[in-house]
C-alpha cells in the first residue's frame, strides 16, 4: 500500500500521483509498488526491501546521494500477545526528489507524523523528516517503558499472593520486551552517532538540535530500560521463591489440618472393633470417647498454633 503526500500552506495533504518533495509511505508493499518507486525516482530496489525484513538491524547506507536509514522503532502488538512490546524495522529513504518510507507492518509513528504530530514537517526538509522520527520513536520508547513498569507493578500485587507460574510467565514476557527494546534502542544509537559524525547528510542549526534531542531521549531510554531490565530480573528471582515458600505454607497448613482429622479417626477405629475395649461398660461411652478424642484434637492444634505449624 502506497500513501503519498506532500506538504501545502495548509498543512501535509494525501496526494494521488508520485511528485518531487512528496513522501511515500509505503507498509507492506508489492513488487509491483515498489518497482513503480524504483522506476520513477531511481530508487536502488534492495534500499526499498531493506526494512520489509523484520530482523533487520538499524543501519545506514548511501549510494550516488541516495541515502538509506533503517531505524528500529517500538511496536505493540497488544496485551494478549505472547510478545506485547517488541521493535519493527522502518526504512527512510532520501534523495534530492522524494522521501520514501517502508516498513512491514503499519508504525503509529508512521500513522503520528502523517497526522501532522510533528511540528514544522515539511516534506521539502527531507533530513528534518528523519530527524523527527527519530525523537518521536525515542520518546515513544520512553512512553512503553513506563507501560511495562506499570504492567510489572500490577504483576508484583498478584505475586505476592500467587500459587501458580502464570505471573512469573507474565514477568517473564516483559523481560523479553525489554531484551527487544535495550537491543534495538542501542543500535540506533550507534547508527544515530554514525549519521553525526560521518556528515552523510546537510544539517542545519535546527536538524542539530534535533539530532541532540533524539539523542537525548534515546540515552535516557536505555538507561531506563537497563535499570527496568535489572529490576525485573531480581524481581523474577524473588517471587519465584515466594511462590514456592506459599505453596509451603499451603502444604503445610493441609498436613496440619490431615493431623487433626485422623486423631478422632483413629479413636473410632479403635473402638469400631468387637473386642471388649475400656469405659464399653458405662452408658455414655460414646460421649466419652468422643469428647476425648476432640479433647486430643483440640491438644494437638493448640501446640500446632504455638509452634506456627498451623
Amino acid at each position: 500500500m502506497i500513501n503519498i503526500m506532500k506538504s501545502t500552506d495548509q498543512g501535509l495533504v494525501r496526494i494521488e500521483t508520485l511528485v518531487d518533495g512528496c513522501w511515500a509511505s509505503l507498509v507492506d508493499p508489492s513488487s509491483d509498488e515498489i518497482t513503480q518507486i524504483e522506476k520513477t525516482f531511481d530508487i536502488p530496489a534492495d534500499y526499498l526491501n531493506a526494512a520489509l525484513d523484520l530482523d533487520e538491524t538499524a543501519r545506514t547506507e548511501k549510494e550516488n546521494g541516495t541515502l538509506m536509514i533503517v531505524l528500529r522503532v517500538p511496536h505493540f502488538q497488544g496485551n494478549q500477545a505472547d510478545l506485547p512490546y517488541t521493535t519493527l524495522p522502518v526504512g527512510i529513504v532520501i534523495t534530492d526528489r522524494v522521501i520514501v518510507s517502508v516498513s512491514k507492518k503499519p508504525s503509529v509513528l508512521i500513522d503520528d507524523l502523517a497526522a501532522g504530530q510533528a511540528r514544522g514537517l515539511r516534506t521539502g526538509k527531507r533530513s528534518r523528516f528523519f530527524l523527527f522520527l527519530f525523537l518521536m520513536a525515542a520518546k515513544k520508547y520512553l512512553q512503553y517503558l513506563r507501560e511495562i513498569n506499570k504492567a510489572v507493578d500490577l504483576l508484583e500485587d498478584r505475586l505476592q499472593m500467587s500459587l501458580r507460574n502464570r505471573e512469573v510467565l507474565d514477568l517473564l514476557k516483559y523481560q523479553k520486551c525489554l531484551t527487544y527494546f535495550t537491543t534495538a534502542l542501542k543500535a540506533n544509537e550507534l547508527m544515530m552517532a554514525r549519521l553525526q559524525r560521518g556528515h552523510l547528510f546537510t544539517m542545519y542549526p535546527e536538524d542539530e538540535d534535533l539530532l541532540d534531542d533524539a539523542l537525548t531521549e534515546i540515552g535516557q531510554a536505555i538507561e531506563m530500560t537497563n535499570i527496568s531490565s535489572g529490576i525485573l530480573s531480581q524481581m523474577m528471582d524473588a517471587f519465584a521463591s515466594i511462590i514456592s515458600n506459599n505453596l509451603n505454607m499451603v502444604m503445610k497448613f493441609l498436613t496440619s489440618v490431615t493431623i487433626l482429622l485422623a486423631l478422632p479417626t483413629l479413636v473410632a477405629s479403635l473402638y469400631g472393633m468387637n473386642l471388649d475395649l475400656p469405659l464399653d461398660h458405662l452408658p455414655h461411652a460414646f460421649w466419652l470417647v468422643m469428647g476425648g478424642a476432640v479433647a486430643l484434637s483440640i491438644l494437638v492444634a493448640v501446640i500446632f498454633f504455638r509452634r506456627d505449624w498451623l
